[in-house]
């Protein structure tokens, strides 16, 4: 055989090995956001399968580093139990919106390797602040305060 034609054949064999780890990690890393009728609608096609999941923590309980919970949408629930080693976020509690990445065992129960806690609240907007107080004749007075803008400087340039 030419030099070349295996110089070829090495190279095809490389690339390829290359494209096959790369699709192979793409595939493994890939995790889209499912509700819980979503996956409960996969059935046993989602056991052992790499997946997000995110729905309303009901209740928490601690168990030493494990730590177990319930998400739910409407009346559907998972159990989720969570035993990763990083600390679980402030806005992890009762009420909030929550995702776990894990993967779904066999008796239904979704073993979490990572979880974080959605907090709309902090990017909304704050409505605007009132003062109140009462006028000498004792009504009380109520005005919306604006932001001042005799301390606004315009930009040197």
């Amino acid at each position: 055989m030419k030099t070349y034609a295996k110089f070829g054949i090495l190279t095809v064999l490389i690339v390829g090995s290359l494209v096959w780890l790369a699709m192979g990690g793409i595939t493994e890393t890939q995790t889209y956001y499912k509700t819980i009728p979503e996956l409960q609608k996969m059935g046993t096609s989602a056991h052992g399968k790499r997946i997000r999941v995110g729905g309303d923590v009901a209740s928490i309980a601690k168990n030493g580093a494990e730590v177990s919970f319930i998400l739910h949408q409407g009346a559907q629930q998972l159990k989720v139990v969570y035993d990763g080693n990083d600390p679980l976020p402030d806005t992890f509690k009762p009420g909030a919106q929550a995702l776990a990445d894990g993967r779904l065992g066999a008796d239904g129960v979704f073993a979490a390797s990572k979880i974080q806690a959605k907090c709309a609240s902090k990017y909304e907007v704050k409505p605007p602040q009132r003062l109140s107080h009462e006028s000498p004749n004792g009504a009380k007075v109520t005005k919306a305060l604006e932001p001042d803008s005799s301390n606004l400087r315009s930009p040197r340039i």
